[in-house]
């Protein structure tokens, strides 16, 4: 087994991070990476991608004539507001990353975007590429990683409530619907008198991600959000363990990061990606591990694209940029930096991702595990052009009621208030 631990640096550490680094590219002609004169290119990201100064710097044993610069922005939505104020007009990094839930959106101006060449299209899963894909055929994003789901938990505090620790033991236990998750959570705060989960929003997003059409119709993409009963269920569920069993604190907050190392909570919903947020938020806890379970079957939460803006100055050499950090051999590499687990073809049968363990999280098989969790997975939820805005409004509403600052019924009030002025 590759026992290697999944290295991840702290998610914010400030509001934005720049690094300039001498790169190199794949080979290309005139004004590409490969090209004798000098080349700056910018990339821009938000979390962690798994792209690393080491990762980087490979490029640039290949085409030490480029130099680029990344920028990492705080959070997605900072990212994304600079996105879409930018696109079109000037301001964007040479390469800049877009997170799935905003894909519907860009996709209404695939026409800024630099096409991503016709002989890479079956390098990636395939709703990967179907939602890029704009209605003309044009595949306007680089795939970079999926998120398949497990739960993971401090087994510290499982052992100190009493319950099972082993993390093929915890899956049995878990396996089941959310009404068995939060069961197990009533036995947690029982024994212990302390949160079981993080907070309604990261538990809410889990479950509404098994939903096949949440906020909008798939046929013509009217809101249906406020009238589906699915979505009451869902928010009322939630809410009602959180009260309970949740530790009120909004994930991404400074008082969530230090949840995760001070046993705020024992239990979180955990994509491949979020495995590298806990361990370089909480690099001195021993008892982090994951379980290869997810409540109602599974599920897929987060992935992302590289975008190339079609006005830049450096496109060519962009596109070889793109390419190459979306590769299945680097894609690989990605995974072990951040455990942004790959959405190649390729890339999954890859041994170096089959074998690949975790050392912070007890050296779970992590590789096997996100495969299976992968695999599982039996909807892809359809995200119209206003999915991102309703599920951020839907964020904000579970925030409100957790705090204290408006009832549940308050809330949903003001949520669909803020909903139906979108239509």
């Amino acid at each position: 087994m590759n026992t290697r631990a999944l290295r991840r640096t702290a998610l914010i550490a400030a509001v934005a991070s720049t690094s300039a680094l001498v790169l190199a590219g794949c080979s290309g002609a005139g004004g590409s990476a490969s090209g004798d004169g000098e080349v700056t290119l910018t990339i821009a990201t938000f979390n962690d991608f798994g792209y690393t100064d080491a990762l980087l710097q490979e490029y640039m044993d290949a085409n030490p004539n480029v130099t680029i610069v990344h920028n990492k922005a705080a959070t997605s939505n900072e990212a994304r507001e600079n996105y879409f104020q930018k696109l079109g007009k000037t301001g964007l990094a040479d390469i800049e990353a877009i997170e799935v839930d905003w894909m519907p959106e860009v996709m209404e101006y695939a026409d800024l975007l630099a096409p991503v060449p016709d002989d890479l299209k079956s390098r990636w899963l395939d709703y990967k590429v179907e939602a890029a894909t704009s209605p003309e055929g044009q595949l306007v994003g680089y795939g970079t990683d999926i998120g398949p789901e497990g739960v993971c938990y401090r087994s510290d505090l499982f052992a100190a409530a009493g319950l099972p620790t082993d993390r093929a033991e915890v899956a049995k236990l878990l396996e089941g619907d959310w009404s068995t998750y939060f069961a197990v959570g009533d036995q947690y705060v029982a024994a212990t008198g302390k949160a079981f989960f993080d907070s309604a929003g990261g538990t809410y997003q889990g479950a509404i991600n098994q939903v096949e059409a949440a906020y909008e119709n798939p046929d013509d993409g009217s809101i249906t959000a406020t009238g589906n009963p699915e979505v009451r269920d869902i928010y009322d569920e939630v809410l009602e363990a959180s009260a309970t069993q949740s530790a009120h604190l909004g994930q991404w907050s400074d008082d969530w990061f230090a949840g995760l190392s001070n046993g705020a909570f024992a239990t979180m919903l955990c994509p491949g990606w979020m495995l590298g947020v806990i361990e370089g938020n909480a690099p001195e806890v021993t008892g982090w591990d994951i379980a290869n379970v997810f409540p109602g079957g599974a599920g897929n939460w987060g992935g992302s694209y590289l975008t190339v803006p079609a006005n830049g100055e450096n496109v060519e050499a962009a596109q070889e940029l793109a390419d190459w950090l979306t590769d299945p051999e680097t894609q690989v590499k990605a995974f072990e930096n951040a455990g942004t687990f790959p959405s190649q073809v390729d890339a999954l049968s890859a041994e170096a991702l089959t074998s690949s363990t975790n050392a912070y999280f007890n050296d779970a098989p992590v590789g096997e595990m996100l495969s299976e969790r992968a695999q599982a997975v039996e909807v892809s939820p359809y995200k119209g052009q206003f999915y991102f805005q309703i599920n951020d409004a839907m964020q904000k509403a579970l925030t409100r009621v957790e705090d204290g600052t408006q009832s549940a019924a308050d809330s949903w009030q003001q949520w669909a208030t803020e909903v139906d002025a979108l239509s």
